[in-house]
């Protein structure tokens, strides 16, 4: 299928797919394209996720990104699902480790250049393991952030030349935690400690009553994406 074929394809499957269910959207497109993988940040949405694709397909690959600056609550969560669903997340790291990021771009580089640090940390371990792939999954919901407000269930990932799967994007925070106590989901438990948007331990904070919800992500400055998407 070329470029275009895709393309006309992706349109036609937006459209239907905006009223489909979640289980609708994945059950599409783990059929067919095969070789699709799934981004885990164990965060609500993804675990959700998680638990649909393997009473879907067990099969599909899941893989986190581990930046090595998570918290150890997420640590937790990613070996909890491991032991419920019996699989084993696939881990996609930095080329650096902190140590030697500390050493070429100097201590906490995170407070000095965040989006340099999110660029080695995770934009180019994610730009590693999508380029083995020809479609992935995501845990986008529209209602999360304004930069994400039009995504669509599925659509071209120009960033990364693939084809991405949104199949959360319609749902609200509501619905993504109706179906994790209707369906007993194991989630990491900062969410029940003011962290609605979880990344990595030092530019991630609690969030304060009446804040955006992803107020917490690298508060003090204008980002508000680590550059995974556009």
């Amino acid at each position: 299928m070329n470029l275009l074929e895709k393309e006309a394809l992706i349109a036609q499957k937006a459209e239907e797919f905006e009223h489909a269910s979640p289980e609708t959207v994945i059950a599409w497109a783990v059929e067919t394209f095969p070789n699709i993988t799934f981004a885990c940040s164990f965060g609500a949405e993804d675990v959700v996720l998680v638990d649909m694709l393997q009473k879907i397909s067990p099969s599909t690959d899941i893989f986190y990104l581990d930046t090595d600056f998570h918290f150890k609550e997420t640590y937790e969560t990613r070996d909890l699902m491991e032991q419920k669903y019996n699989l084993s997340f696939v881990q996609v790291k930095p080329k650096l480790t902190p140590e030697e990021q500390a050493t070429a771009h100097g201590e906490a580089l995170w407070t000095v250049d965040a989006t340099a640090c999110c660029n080695i940390r995770k934009v180019e371990p994610l730009t590693r393991i999508l380029s083995q792939y020809e479609a992935w999954i995501t845990g986008i919901r529209r209602d999360q952030a304004p930069t994400r407000a039009n995504a669509k269930k599925v659509e071209y990932d120009s960033k990364f030349g693939l084809i991405k799967f949104n199949p959360l994007a319609s749902w609200t925070t509501e619905d993504v935690w109706d179906y994790i106590r209707a369906n007993d989901v194991i989630y990491n438990p900062l969410h029940d400690k003011n962290y609605p948007s979880i990344g990595c331990e030092y530019c991630t904070r609690q969030v304060m009553p009446g804040e955006d919800p992803r107020a917490g992500r690298w508060s003090g400055s204008e980002k508000t994406e680590c550059g995974l998407h556009k």
